[in-house]
């Protein structure tokens, strides 16, 4: 049903530091580009029927100043949104969980008629991420958790096969999911590498988050 190594390979991922509004900021991104209509992937990214099929259920109001909460996850703020006008379209928000505050990003860019580069970006400064946390589990932490969110766009925007979100948990526990996850900390490794990073850290931090990722709860 999954294609675990084409989708891998589809994504472009990135890792740097930058200063953002005064703030040493850590930049994640993402990028795939989906065959799909710019339109398409806008209603599978703003639309709350097909967000629930994707990733997970949301509520609140999904326009500028609107606030919106992920059942069981994140929840924010919407700060831009801007659907699609001469091939690109944008959105941004806050992303709060567990007490902290980052950010995220999706812009859409249409190459043809029916092809779109999709590319998340989140932001989260260094200051409010405990640096214990960063050296142990490193990008993947986050990384991983985008990848799956990308993977089940992917199947959503294909319009076959799926894993509803119930089932994500269930699913990355499977030869296939376990194969995914392990390429994914992979390949955040090698971003966090081609960002400076210590090679021989940045496969420890690696080894930690695919631990976090397939670890069976307890029950």
């Amino acid at each position: 049903m999954v294609d675990t190594t084409t989708q891998l390979a589809a994504v472009t991922r990135g890792v740097q530091t930058a200063v953002i509004d005064g703030h040493d900021t850590r930049v994640q991104t993402l990028s795939q580009t989906y065959a799909s209509p710019i339109d398409d992937v806008w209603d599978a990214v703003t639309s709350p029927a097909r967000i629930e099929r994707w990733f997970l259920p949301v509520e609140g109001e999904l326009k500028v100043g609107g606030n919106y909460q992920l059942i069981g996850n994140a929840g924010g703020t919407v700060e831009e949104c801007e659907a699609p006008a001469d091939g690109r379209a944008r959105f941004r928000a806050t992303w709060e969980y567990g007490g902290g505050v980052s950010w995220i990003g999706v812009e859409l860019l249409a190459i043809d008629a029916d092809a779109t580069v999709f590319t998340l970006t989140h932001l989260a400064r260094v200051a409010d991420v405990p640096a214990e946390f960063w050296d142990q589990f490193g990008p993947g932490a986050t990384g991983v958790g985008w990848d799956q969110a990308l993977l089940g766009l992917a199947l959503n925007l294909r319009g076959g096969d799926t894993i509803a979100p119930a089932d994500a948990e269930t699913w990355m526990l499977s030869e296939d999911g376990l194969l995914f996850a392990r390429a994914a900390c992979d390949a955040w490794a090698a971003a966090q590498v081609a960002d400076g990073a210590d090679p021989v850290a940045a496969r420890r931090a690696a080894d930690a988050t695919f631990a976090f990722y397939t670890t069976a709860p307890e029950g």
